[in-house]
């Protein structure tokens, strides 16, 4: 255990370079034209988070109302970055 705790700095490290290296044109060719699949998928989840809060049986503390309105928020933002993307 105290291994992987000595390890897990450099694990990261590791990961964080393999995620900034840059990417050649054509990946980011790729993405632009399949309209950004990792942005689709959060609004999916997004459409999905939503409508599992709107049919719940309990309030979540209070918190509920505020939720719902927050996904309804960041599904615009991102809406409005793939419509800004395909001008």
């Amino acid at each position: 255990m105290k291994r992987l705790l000595r390890l897990l700095p450099w694990i990261a490290m590791a990961i964080m370079a393999i995620i900034l290296l840059p990417r050649p044109a054509a990946t980011q060719d790729r993405d632009r034209r399949e309209g950004h699949p990792h942005i689709q998928a959060a609004l999916q989840e997004l459409r999905e988070a939503k409508h599992e809060l709107e049919v719940a049986d309990r309030d979540f503390c209070g918190r509920r109302r505020d939720a719902v309105r927050q996904c309804d928020q960041a599904m615009q933002s991102l809406q409005r970055a793939l419509d800004c993307d395909r001008r």
